[in-house]
C-alpha cells in the first residue's frame, strides 16, 4: 500500500459534567483520515481510507517518510481518442483528484494530432521544471513520449542519435504509466535500431522478424476487424509458414552465469526454463555469426508476458540489465512450429527444442540474404552447395508463388521501413514510476540460495 494524503478532523462526540452540575460538550482527540492505495486482485490498485489517532510528531515523521521522494510537478499528455474516446474523462474523474489530494501540481496537454506529444517534448518543453511525464493513452502515446523524451535528452547532451556506437544519456525525468502517486521508480532498458548509420526507432519490449513481422503487416490491412484481426492474421501466417534466409551477428552479453544446479532448481520451481539464456563469460566479447533459414527472429528486452502468455516470450529476460534475449526459430515443420507457439501459453520451456536457440546479447545485426555482399553469398554457396543457385533465381522471380525474399520488422507494434538493421541495448535509459514486476522474487522460495 501507499499513502496519498492525510486530513485532520475533530469530532464533538464527548461530554463532561461541570462543577455546577451542568453538562458540556468536549472535543475528542483529533482524528486523522488517511487516504491510501492498496493492491487488489489481478494487479489492480484501489483507493481506501482509514481514520486513526496519533501524536503530532509521529504523524510528521510518517508524512516525511512517504512523501519525501514523491514528485511535485508533472507534465500530463492526454490522448482524447484513447479508451474509446474516454481518455480525457477518465483522467479528470479518476486521476486528477488523486494528484490534487497528494499535493501534486500538473500541466495538462490534450494532444491534437499524431506525434503531437513527441514533437512537443522535442522542442517546446523545459524539462527541468518537471519531475515526470504522465501518459494517458495507449501504447502509441507511450511510444511518442519515450521517443520525444529520449530524443530531447540526447540533443541537449550533444549526442548523435544516428551513430550506433554512441552511449546515450539517461532521461532526466521519469515516465508515469500507473500508480502515479507512488514514490517507487523502476529503471528500464531500451534498444536503439539503426539502418546504415541512420536512427530508425527505439524499442522497449519486442523486435520481431518473420512470423511476428508478417502478422503485423497483414493485420494492418484489416484494421476494420478490430482486435480480432490479430487472431485472424496469426492463423493465416501460421498456415502460410514463410521462412526467410539471412545472417544474424551478435555480441554476447558479459557477466556471470547461473550454475546448472541453480538453473535446475529454479526450473523445477517453475521460475525459469531449464535452457534459459545466460550471459557468456566476461572474456568472451567477440561477435558471433549465424546464417540460416528462420521462421522467426525475436529480440526481447523484457519477458513480454501477457494474459495469453503468462511467462512471456522469454521468461528470464530482465527489465534493466542492459541485455536482450535474441531468439532464433529455424525452419521446421508446421507441427514443430506449433509446438513452439503453444509452449508460450504454458509453463513448459519453449527453448528446449532443437530448432530454437536463444542468446543473451548486448548488440546484434541482421542482414537479409538479398542484401548480403557478394563475398557472403559465395561463402553460403560453399557451405550449402550449388543448389542455392537455383533457389536464388527462384527468389528473384516471386511470381512463381514461392516464399517472399524478406519479411518486415515488428518494433513494439510498428512496422520498420528497413529489414537490414543493427540493434544496441542501452542499460536503464529511462525510469518509470512503478514497482516493477508484481510477482514473488525468484529467490524467495529458496531456503538458502547462497549455498547453491
Amino acid at each position: 500500500s501507499e499513502i496519498i494524503s492525510v486530513r485532520e478532523e475533530e469530532e464533538d462526540n464527548g461530554s463532561r459534567r461541570r462543577d455546577d452540575g451542568s453538562w458540556k460538550k468536549i472535543k475528542e482527540r483529533e482524528g486523522k483520515d488517511l487516504l491510501y492505495v492498496e493492491r487488489g486482485q489481478q494487479h489492480r490498485w484501489r483507493c481506501a481510507e482509514v481514520t486513526f489517532t496519533c501524536a503530532e510528531g509521529a504523524l510528521l515523521m510518517l508524512l516525511l517518510l512517504f512523501t519525501a521522494s514523491r514528485p511535485q510537478h508533472l507534465l500530463v499528455y492526454i490522448n482524447p481518442y484513447s479508451g474509446k474516446r474516454q481518455g480525457k474523462r477518465i483522467y479528470e474523474q479518476k486521476v486528477a483528484p488523486l494528484f490534487a489530494q497528494a499535493g501534486i501540481s500538473t500541466d495538462v496537454i490534450v494532444t491534437e494530432y499524431a506525434n503531437h506529444a513527441r514533437d512537443h517534448l522535442r522542442s517546446e518543453v523545459e524539462l527541468k521544471k518537471f519531475d515526470g511525464v504522465v501518459c494517458v493513452g495507449g501504447d502509441g502515446m507511450f511510444s511518442e513520449i519515450i521517443h520525444g523524451l529520449i530524443w530531447r535528452t540526447q540533443i541537449d547532451g550533444g549526442v548523435d542519435l544516428n551513430c550506433a556506437d554512441e552511449t546515450l544519456s539517461r532521461a532526466c525525468v521519469c515516465v508515469f504509466l500507473k500508480n502515479k502517486t507512488l514514490r517507487d521508480s523502476q529503471p528500464m532498458d531500451m534498444c536503439s535500431v539503426h539502418h546504415n548509420n541512420t536512427f530508425l526507432r527505439f524499442s522497449v519490449s519486442l523486435l520481431g522478424y518473420g512470423f511476428y513481422g508478417d502478422l503485423l503487416t497483414d493485420s494492418e490491412r484489416k484494421r476494420w476487424m478490430g482486435r480480432a484481426r490479430y487472431d485472424f492474421s496469426g492463423v493465416k501466417m501460421f498456415l502460410t509458414h514463410h521462412y526467410y534466409e539471412g545472417t544474424v551477428s551478435y555480441l554476447p552479453a558479459r557477466g556471470r552465469c547461473f550454475t546448472d544446479v541453480f538453473k535446475r532448481i529454479l526450473f523445477e520451481k517453475g521460475q525459469i526454463g531449464l535452457f534459459t539464456p545466460t550471459p557468456h563469460p566476461e572474456s568472451d566479447s567477440k561477435w558471433r555469426t549465424i546464417r540460416g533459414k528462420f521462421l522467426a527472429i525475436n529480440a526481447a528486452s523484457m519477458s513480454c508476458a501477457c494474459p495469453r502468455s503468462p511467462k512471456g516470450l522469454s521468461p528470464a529476460a530482465h527489465l534493466a540489465d542492459g541485455t536482450a534475449d535474441l531468439i532464433l526459430v529455424r525452419k521446421c515443420s508446421r507441427f514443430d512450429f506449433l509446438r513452439h507457439l503453444l509452449r508460450h501459453t504454458s509453463k513448459d520451456d519453449q527453448f528446449d527444442l532443437t530448432y530454437v536457440e536463444v542468446h543473451r546479447v548486448q548488440r546484434f545485426r541482421f542482414t537479409p540474404r538479398y542484401c548480403q555482399s557478394d563475398s557472403d553469398l559465395e561463402l553460403d554457396l560453399q557451405e550449402n552447395g550449388k543448389h542455392q543457385i537455383f533457389s536464388q533465381i527462384c527468389r528473384d522471380h516471386p511470381a512463381c508463388g514461392c516464399a517472399p525474399a524478406y519479411s518486415s520488422w515488428n518494433c513494439d507494434g510498428e512496422i520498420l521501413t528497413h529489414t537490414a538493421i543493427e540493434v544496441k541495448v542501452h542499460r536503464q535509459l529511462i525510469k518509470l514510476f512503478a514497482r516493477g514486476i508484481e510477482e514473488p522474487a525468484v529467490f524467495e522460495e529458496l531456503t538458502n540460495p547462497c549455498a547453491i
